[in-house]
């Protein structure tokens, strides 16, 4: 029986799709593993095809090329190391989520996931057949429990696995991130080793990236035998980690793992944000993005993060000004883009705006100007940016933060356009905190210069659209910590109205709120995609019917 091993942990960022892609990044880590004379290598949940697939895993040529890559990637461990790896699989039963062991140059083993979660942004069952309760498999001696991901949520497989003896545990993930995840998985693990008292440590392997609406943070890690965390991979990034698993009087322990510190709070927030954006534009293959830049905070925040993301070099600035455009938003706009290092152009609207109100004055007649004659300066500045996007090729970035989201304030084939937004997640108040985090880091957290990147000033003036003359967001809506409580009790935790009052918020607020919520529903339906951050985002998690005449308050 072996009582030392040589682990590699693959912590990597796979392409969904790009079955001869992640195969050739599989090859290359287990190249490097053998090289360290390892002698297992392990990689995350669904790897060869990616995670998650989504409806990609219908398609019998997405499966069939997953398992002719792992046909070929069997023969190569010959001369060892062994692999671990996940991959759909299709036999006689079902579609499954799959983790194959390969072996002196053949597959030994396959084992199905069997507790498929089906919450929140996943729906496996929707797509996998679950699989049985799993035996262990025997490899070198021992019986290693193979649970994959969600598998280790739960207590039915590991108890399953414990009674017919294995000898610890290696879990394949694909989970995803958000702000709550480290404390979700300190207590599920925590009550897990708790639960058994016993000596089955556990190899916790997670892939990293960006994946639409999804960010997989990695961190990967190791519980040993006694439940003490004896490995941490550094949190959004790839990294090849290898580790000696030794067997002791007291279990399983790992020498020479990686312990990288913890990424929490604002920071981790902002590199979740960064790390999604770049992998949406490196792998829709964009050569960066172009963005609308207002002299207003969301604008520069967003610039901060793409500049982060992909390199200033690769982002393109645009200040659109109208005959409302402050001096003081040309100022900061232009301050904020050189601070940053990126492209900045200015292109006047102003004749546009004038050229669409000459075509509609005779349908206008007699009527007062209103939010029609708004929307048109946003729709026109959109189209510009439509325009550079096609010509040029970049990215369009949109801009609007979550509370703008919630309530309908944008406007769309306006300030809405674009393929992905950064901040889709990210509330009015939690953008100013970013922005003052930001300014304050001494050290990189990007491809973005260091320092005080936007003005004070952006920050610290009163938000305006500046779409009509002395604008302010507060003529329109309560104040943003108002507006963000409310907010937040409605989405994350769908309070009602009583609940709401009860917590010190005006029962009329609230009403004019959760009106404005839910008729926003077809804008946010329209809307580009944004990484999820909180425990609910719009898309994946909160799936509300447009046409709903519900409402809590009356």
């Amino acid at each position: 029986m072996t009582d030392r091993l040589k682990i590699v942990s693959a912590q990597l960022n796979p392409v969904v799709g790009d079955v001869d892609g992640n195969l050739a990044r599989a090859r290359a880590a287990h190249a490097d593993a053998r090289a360290r004379s390892a002698d297992l290598i392990i990689f995350p949940e669904l790897f060869l095809l990616g995670y998650p697939p989504e409806d990609l895993v219908l398609k019998p040529a997405a499966v069939a090329a997953c398992r002719e890559a792992v046909e070929a990637l069997a023969p190569e461990t010959r001369d060892g190391p062994a692999i671990i790896i996940g991959l759909p699989w299709q036999d006689d039963d079902g579609l499954y989520n799959a983790v194959l062991v390969l072996d002196e140059g053949r597959i030994l083993a396959k084992r199905f996931k069997h507790d498929l979660p089906n919450y929140a942004v996943f729906d496996e069952k929707r797509v996998f057949t679950a699989g049985p309760i799993p035996e262990n498999v025997d490899w070198r001696g021992l019986k290693l429990g193979l649970p994959i991901c969600e598998d280790i949520w739960h207590h039915d497989v590991p108890e399953a696995l414990i009674a017919k003896g294995a000898d610890f545990f290696i879990s394949i993930n694909g989970s995803p991130w958000r702000r709550t995840i480290e404390a979700e998985r300190a207590e599920a693990f925590t009550s897990w080793f708790d639960r058994w008292q016993g000596d089955k440590g556990l190899i916790f392997v997670n892939q990293i990236g960006g994946q639409d609406e999804l960010v997989f943070d990695g961190a990967s890690f190791i519980l040993d035998s006694q439940g003490r965390e004896a490995q941490r991979l550094p949190a959004f990034e790839e990294c090849l980690d290898c580790f000696d698993w030794v067997r002791t009087e007291n279990g399983w322990v790992a020498e020479n793992a990686t312990k990288a510190a913890k990424v929490t709070g604002l920071e981790a927030d902002w590199r979740a944000m960064s790390k999604a954006l770049g992998d949406y534009v490196d792998k829709a293959g964009f050569p960066g993005v172009v963005l609308g830049m207002s002299g207003g905070v969301d604008s520069a925040i967003s610039a901060a993060i793409a500049a982060d993301a992909l390199g200033p070099e690769r982002v393109w600035a645009v200040m659109m000004p109208s005959k409302y455009t402050s001096q003081e938003s040309l100022e900061d706009a232009k301050a904020c883009a050189e601070r940053l290092g990126v492209r900045y152009d200015i292109i006047d609207v102003e004749p546009t705006i004038e050229s669409f109100g000459s075509v509609l004055a005779p349908h206008f007649e007699g009527m007062e100007a209103d939010a029609t004659e708004e929307n048109i300066q946003s729709r026109v500045r959109g189209m510009i940016l439509m325009a550079l996007s096609n010509k040029f090729g970049p990215m369009v970035l949109s801009t609007g933060n979550k509370s703008e989201m919630a309530v309908g304030y944008a406007t769309l084939y306006g300030d809405m356009n674009g393929g992905y937004n950064a901040l889709k997640d990210i509330y009015k108040t939690e953008v100013f905190a970013l922005c003052r985090w930001r300014n304050g880091i001494g050290s990189p957290v990007g491809q973005g210069p260091v320092g005080e990147v936007i003005p004070d000033r952006i920050i610290t003036k009163p938000p305006s659209a500046e779409l009509r003359e002395d604008q302010k967001d507060q003529d329109s809506l309560p104040d943003y910590e108002v507006l963000d409580a409310i907010l937040h009790g409605l989405i994350e935790q769908e309070l009602g109205a009583e609940e709401l009052v009860a917590q010190g918020h005006d029962a009329e607020t609230i009403r004019r709120i959760e009106n404005l919520l839910y008729f926003a529903e077809y804008k946010r339906r329209q809307a580009p995609p944004g990484v999820k951050i909180s425990r609910k985002n719009f898309g994946r998690d909160r799936r509300y019917p447009i046409t709903n005449r519900f409402r809590a308050s009356k």
